[in-house]
Formats: structure tokens, sequence, C-alpha cells
């Protein structure tokens, strides 16, 4: 009797605990939409990509072909895809982009659709395959590849009628096809004007908004590469940051409407630069910019490739307002990356490991004016824990919090990194960031939005607090790490 009353306790205690552990169960908060597919939460996370611009172009001295160029002046005598991507790699990019065809029409493939191929170039005696040769050796150091294809081209002779929209998607389909898989498809706004047109040269406009029939073309790409990100000024997978400076506006948000945007419509420079708080689809923003004032190799320019400290900058004022850097890297006549590209690329990564060496944060204590349920499933130790898939949250009536970081001691401080866990949507409206001096809170920094990644450069100072207050939000604030460096 006595063995049974003690089961019937136990059985009780248990029963209450597990009632006690339920109660304790909060749910996490809403999303706030628009939020990103798996692949654009993929892109965010690659922070750096390169461009690889590389055709006639390199060897006629211009930006834009008149698409009359001989493929007989396209003749590097040293390509070397393992040193592009060698380079590249080590400076941190993900992925690279390669313009597989510009405006000129040249493609650096040998398409069955046009004699405007490499095959019919010196290089390799007409059996060279630039396309092949990169995405090969991107697969080979795990880097993944993208293609620019110019939806403009000033050679075909029927650009402007429906046949080239034909002539276009085939082309699509041997590139997806042949030397996938693609993690991104890259066309801009250049579309229409003066060209050779298979000898016509004369100025030829189409409509931007309804010409290619985007919808149509982009699902036959997608039942090829389900995954792939479409880059455009209006997206649909990312957009233009509105410039080729390599910078996106201080207030950004990921979302757009884009249902009055396309390619090319003038006037979109701005909206584009900072997004839409209210936006309906997740489209955010790319930041491209060339190593050199050109996109494609000159002579002249190698003594005006961006120092490292200059991309270094450039890096702050794009992954470091939430966006990504897309760093155009051109090979020379030769076929390689000049060096001082390469000497620039290496200085750059070596900035960004001397300033984000150590993060002086990482497992400190920190304490929030609020915690969503009280529960430490969204508690401030997931601020300072050194992994991106875990947040604080409030409570679905708090807005307006802070979250305070104890160093345990002085350090110079330079830079503030903080991240929102966009998985659940971008909600940050505004915010400040305070360091401690004696008994004194000091502004350093305020802002409106964080997204993937906000990171300031802040005069350096000594302080052993740190405090981010969130003034004002979309729905409550859901933070995935604080960073002090």
């Amino acid at each position: 009797m006595k063995t049974n009353k003690l089961f019937l306790l136990a059985g009780l205690l248990i029963g209450a605990l597990n009632v006690s552990f339920c109660q304790k169960k909060v749910a996490p908060p809403a999303p706030v939409l628009p939020v990103p597919s798996a692949a654009q939460l993929a892109w965010h996370d690659m922070e750096m990509n390169a461009f690889i611009h590389f055709t006639t172009n390199t060897f006629t001295g211009l930006e834009w072909g008149m698409g009359s160029e001989s493929p007989s002046v396209f003749n590097p005598t040293q390509v070397d895809v393992n040193q592009w991507v060698s380079a590249l790699k080590a400076t941190g990019m993900k992925g690279i982009i390669l313009t597989c065809k510009h405006h000129d029409g040249f493609c650096l493939w040998p398409s069955k659709y046009t004699d405007h191929t490499i095959k019919n170039s010196p290089y390799k005696n007409g059996n060279g395959d630039i396309v092949k040769e990169l995405s090969d050796e991107c697969k080979k150091q795990n880097v993944k590849f993208g293609v620019y294809l110019s939806p403009w081209d000033r050679n075909r002779a029927d650009y402007g009628t429906p046949s080239y929209i034909e002539y276009y998607r085939n082309q699509l389909k041997e590139l997806f096809n042949a030397y996938g898989p693609v993690f991104e498809m890259w066309f801009d706004g250049a579309n229409g004007g003066t060209g050779y047109y298979g000898g016509a040269n004369e100025k030829r406009s189409i409509n931007g908004r309804t010409y290619y029939d985007w919808p149509k073309t982009l699902d036959l790409v997608r039942s090829m590469e389900p995954n792939v990100i479409f880059f455009s000024d209006a997206g649909p997978g990312v957009r233009w940051c509105g410039n080729e400076e390599g910078h996106v506006n201080t207030t950004n948000w990921n979302m757009i409407t884009p249902d009055t945007l396309y390619a090319g419509k003038p006037n979109i420079s701005s909206f584009l630069g900072t997004g839409s708080e209210n936006g309906s689809h997740w489209i955010p923003a790319e930041c491209d910019v060339s190593i050199r004032p050109g996109w494609f190799y000159h002579e002249a320019e190698d003594s005006k490739v961006r120092t490292p400290e200059n991309l270094f900058e450039l890096y702050l004022s794009s992954v470091g307002r939430g966006s990504l850097l897309l760093l155009n890297v051109p090979p020379d006549k030769r076929g390689m990356f000049h060096e001082n590209d390469v000497k620039s690329l290496k200085g750059f990564r070596e900035l960004l490991d001397k300033e984000f060496k150590t993060n002086l944060a990482l497992n400190s204590k920190v304490t929030a004016t609020n915690t969503r349920g009280k529960s430490n499933t969204y508690g401030a130790a997931n601020l300072v824990d050194g992994k991106n898939d875990t947040y604080w949250a409030t409570d679905d009536n708090v807005i307006e919090s802070s979250i305070e970081v104890d160093l345990k001691k002085e350090q110079l401080v330079k830079y503030i990194v903080m991240k929102e866990y966009i998985t659940l949507g971008q909600r940050v409206k505004s915010f400040s960031v305070e360091i401690k001096q004696g008994n004194n809170w000091v502004k350093v920094a305020d802002g409106t939005t964080i997204g993937h990644k906000r990171i300031f450069k802040i005069d350096p100072k000594k302080t052993s607090k740190i405090r981010v207050t969130i003034k004002d939000a979309r729905a409550c604030p859901v933070l995935s790490e604080v960073e002090v460096y």
C-alpha cells in the first residue's frame, strides 16, 4: 500500500512538471509578410559575389560593342580560370556571374544558333568554350556559377521582332542545360538603341515592358533551374540598387511592389535604392560595381584600380546596409586578372580579416528590457551565441525595447553589427546605439532599417557596455545577432 502511494505521488509530480513545462512553451512571432524564399535567404548569406566582364570589348577598348566586331578580335592567349576563381574565392566571393553574352551579341560559348561566337575566334583554334571552362572550375572550387545574357543584341538582324525572343530563349536553354547548376540569372535595363543589327546600322526601339514577355521566359528558366535567382531592375528574385557605385541607401527595405516596374524603366533609381516598407514582394537590392572605372579591361585603367580601402568602404555601404556586394573583376587581354586587381583584392581581404577578427560581444552577458513570454527560447543570450538561426524577440505588444551588452571590461570599439532574423520578415524601422562613457550613455549611431546585416563604423572609443534601443518596428523586433569589433 505504501509503495502504491509513492507511485501515485511520483505520477502527480511528473504530471505537474509536464503541465508547468507546457505552460512555459511560447509561440514564436508570426511572420511579417513578405518573407524571403529559401533561395533568397541563401543569397543573403552569400554577402559577396563577383562579376566577370569578358568579350570582344576587352580587345577593342569599348564598353558597349556595336555588334559589328569580328569574332577574330577575341584572342586571349593565357586564359586562366583557375586564377580567376582562386582569387575571387580567397577574397570571400561565394558566387561568380559571367557575361556569357553582352550587348554586342558575341557568345563566349559555341552557340549553335549564331556564328557570332567563340567558335569563330582564334581562341583554341575555334574549339574554346569560356562558359564551360569557368563553370567547371566553379564546380571544382565549390563556388556558385551564374550567367549574364544580355536581352539587347546589337548583332542580331532580327532584334526587335518576335523571332529574336525565340533566339534568346534558345540560348537560355543552351546555357541552363549544358552549364548548370546556375544560381543567378542576370539581365539589365540596356535595351534598344543604335546597333549593327546584321548590317542595318540603325536605331531600334522596343517596349521594355512587353517585348521580351519576361513571365514566359522566366517560367522557361524555372523549368530548368527551379531555385534560380533572377536579377533585374525589378527582380523578381533580387533588384538593382539604383546605381553602379556599389552602395545602397542607408534606409534599405528588402521589399518593393513590382507591378509597374520593369528592366530599364526610367527614373526608378532612388526608389530601388531604398525599397518600400509596405512592398508586396521580398526583392532585396544587389550592389553592382566594378573594381575599375570600366566594366571591361582597358590597359589605360591599370593605374585606376580601386584600393583595398575603397573596396572596404563599399563593403560597409552594401553588405553593411543589408545588401549584397557584386564586384566586377575583368580579365585582361591575356585572359587573366591583372596583377593590380589581384593585389587590391588581396588587400581588401586582409582588411576584412583585420577589422572583423574578434567579436568582442561573443558569449558576453546580455540583458533585455523585454523577452517574449519570459522564455529562454527567445532570450537575449541568443544575440551573442554566434548563431544566425537563434534570435531574441519581444512580446507581440512590445515594440520599443532595448538590449544591453556587457563586455565586462573597457575595450576599444570600432564597429557595431546587428542582424535581423529576416526569415520572419524585415521589421525594424528606427533604432539607436549608445555606449557607456563613465556614468553616461552616449549615442554613437542611429538608423532606420537593419535587415540581414547592419554595420556601423564609429569613431573608435573605449567602453565596457553597449546599448541598442529599438524605437519603432512593423511588429515585435526579432534580432539574431549583435556583434562588436
